[in-house]
């Protein structure tokens, strides 16, 4: 039975930061933020949003325009890394808040759960999901994944510059508009890291940056090097002398912790698939110096991050292979659609895969390029560490859903924060009823009870 995705729908915070002002603030030059990072501004919650008010806003946007009722759906199932409770599932408090607009005990028939497992969670999610729909236990109801999150860091630390907030709601079942996942090709890598982690009661996380990017490149290769495998076994992919699986891939869509690694994931990936290519003598001919190799023969990343002299030349290598004629064309066809709506919003942890696959559909349709038949490879990767690579295809009705895309209409008017605005949300210094916007067809978070008897019970209500 075929699985996939039907419909996609996002909910972003209206305020930003812009990077100019955030970069001036902090004594950074402002090109670092948006050409050495890809980031222009940056999306941050009002201090009446949270994690489960973006994700039922998302799900609600997508069971409107869809016309779906509770009784249409069989499972809500919602990613994060930006939890709430230590035992109560953020899906449970997305339930809550629709019945609010639904009715009481419209969804009690609804199961599902809160996945965790980092910025990979939300891709866990869709799997599991697309299982439960191919297994013929959903029974003609549609499944609900929601990727939420809220990117936040210390003030001061690097990690700063890349924060941003949002959600993304995506319609499952078997007979999807937009994308078909393909089946007997997922593919995982696993293994037990400390490269980015944020401990109980602690409200940012501790980064290990140089670290956790070389781990993810190094995990989704591991995936990757899985997904070919059963992408050959079973026949989606024939390849031909001299070719590479990702000559078969027609879009790229990579986890972006900021747009700019998205091109490090691509030149990582593209330089270990042609190295053993006819290709790859006239590209490092293009370089006019060698591809520099590690001294230490094992790899791994402690002594890849000790070499000092390889790092330096290796990046070296790497400016200049990216400007090869080669690259760019990859680039450009394959990857850049996917980067812009990122540098427009920013770090959105779990839902920033899914926002660069909505970002693609809108700027390639956009460009009047027909993504009927299309495949799409996502290079999914949590911190922890877990890194997922699968794929999927356009399928033929995929215009009834992608023709109405706008970011920016669906996003609203952004309204601009000023440094000391954002640093009081940022602190927490404002309570949800000293929010800088009202809300309208939204949720918002009204209270967080902090009684001993009631500690930490929140409380939405449906803004109209």
């Amino acid at each position: 039975m075929a699985a996939g995705i039907d419909d996609i729908a996002i909910y972003i915070p209206r305020l930003f930061v812009d990077s100019t002002d955030f970069a001036q603030a902090r004594g950074v030059d402002p090109v670092k933020l948006k050409q050495g990072l890809g980031i222009s501004r940056m999306a941050i919650v009002d201090s009446n949003q949270d994690p489960a008010c973006l994700a039922a806003n998302a799900c609600l946007k997508i069971m409107q325009r869809n016309k779906i009722s509770p009784d249409d759906i069989g499972r809500l199932y919602v990613a994060t890394e930006s939890s709430l409770d230590e035992s109560k599932a953020l899906n449970s408090y997305v339930i809550g808040m629709l019945e609010q607009v639904y009715g009481d005990g419209s969804f009690e028939h609804c199961g599902g759960i809160e996945c965790k497992f980092a910025c990979v969670s939300g891709s866990y999610a869709l799997y599991d999901n697309a299982n439960w729909i191919r297994a013929g236990e959903a029974e003609g109801k549609h499944a609900i994944v929601v990727v939420s999150d809220i990117a936040k860091y210390d003030m001061g630390s690097s990690g700063e510059y890349t924060q941003g907030a949002g959600a993304i709601a995506m319609l499952l079942n078997d007979n999807p508009r937009l994308l078909q996942f393909d089946s007997k090709v997922t593919s995982t890598s696993i293994k037990n890291e400390y490269d980015f982690y944020r401990p109980f009661g602690k409200e940012t996380p501790i980064v290990h940056g140089q670290y956790s990017n070389l781990l993810y490149l190094i995990q989704v290769k591991k995936a990757f090097e899985s997904y070919k495998k059963k992408a050959i076994e079973t026949g989606i992919i024939m390849l031909k002398e001299g070719e590479t699986i990702l000559d078969h891939i027609d879009y790229l869509c990579m986890h972006l912790p900021y747009s700019n690694m998205g091109k490090k994931a691509l030149s990582y990936l593209l330089r270990r698939e042609w190295r053993s290519l006819p290709r790859w003598k006239r590209i490092v001919e293009q370089t006019g110096m060698e591809e520099p190799v590690p001294k230490d023969p094992r790899g791994t990343i402690e002594s890849i991050l000790a070499d000092e002299e390889y790092m330096g030349k290796d990046h070296e290598f790497n400016k200049l292979f990216t400007r090869t004629k080669e690259y760019q064309a990859f680039y450009e066809d394959k990857l850049a659609s996917s980067l812009i709506a990122s540098s427009m919003i920013g770090n959105l942890y779990t839902a920033s895969l899914y926002l660069g696959f909505r970002s693609c559909l809108e700027f390639e349709f956009q460009k009047g390029v027909d993504l009927e038949g299309k495949r799409f490879g996502f290079g999914s990767y949590g911190s922890g560490s877990s890194a997922m690579v699968f794929s999927g295809v356009v399928q033929p009705s995929y215009k009834e859903i992608v023709k109405n895309m706008n970011l920016e209409a669906e996003i609203g008017e952004r309204v601009k924060l000023s440094l000391k605005d954002y640093e009081e949300i940022h602190e927490n210094k404002r309570a949800p009823t000293q929010s800088m916007l009202s809300g309208k067809n939204e949720f918002v978070l009204v209270s967080v009870e902090k009684s001993p008897e009631s500690r930490g019970e929140r409380k939405y209500v449906y803004c109209q």
